[in-house]
């Protein structure tokens, strides 16, 4: 199984690309985390926001592999508890389907985005900073694959 992190935004911070890789690195093979990056629609002042919003869902939309479970990173999705995400992760990899994660840009992700989502995940009734994110969800990931495999590092 692979997990496709699918999120909006290139050229990040080197603190975000190095937090991200450090965990990603760590999960293994039959858990790999994947990222693609998605550059972001166009802003102006004459192109309303909602036209890039669109634009992004149709990039993410397009990235997505067959056969996939979609979850969409939402503030108004379900909260889940780090157990839960572990019992989640097992599931999926019992699966055999590949993950798909979206996450959307500073302006959230397109309703075509919302409805394919199979899944609806907030990380926290927090906003975040969506650079952020891609190191807080590859973490909860990592944590989650350890409380699998029965090793130390998560301490509830």
């Amino acid at each position: 199984m692979q997990i496709h992190l699918i999120a909006v935004g290139t050229r990040m911070p080197a603190w975000v690309t190095a937090g991200y890789q450090d965990y990603a690195r760590r999960l293994p093979r039959e858990c790999a985390l994947r990222l693609v990056e998605i550059p972001p629609g166009r802003r102006s002042k004459t192109r309303p926001a909602a036209q890039a919003v669109e634009e992004e869902g149709r990039r993410m939309l397009a990235a997505i592999p067959q056969d996939c479970l979609v979850v969409a990173l939402e503030v108004t999705g379900r909260s889940w508890e780090t157990q839960t995400l572990a019992s989640r992760l097992r599931e999926w990899m019992l699966s055999g389907r590949d993950i798909v994660l979206l996450v959307g840009g500073p302006d959230g992700l397109s309703g075509d985005c919302r409805q394919r989502a199979d899944l609806r995940w907030s990380l926290s009734a927090l906003t975040l900073p969506h650079a952020l994110v891609r190191v807080v969800l590859a973490e909860q990931l990592y944590r989650a694959w350890t409380i699998i495999g029965g090793h130390p590092y998560h301490r509830p």
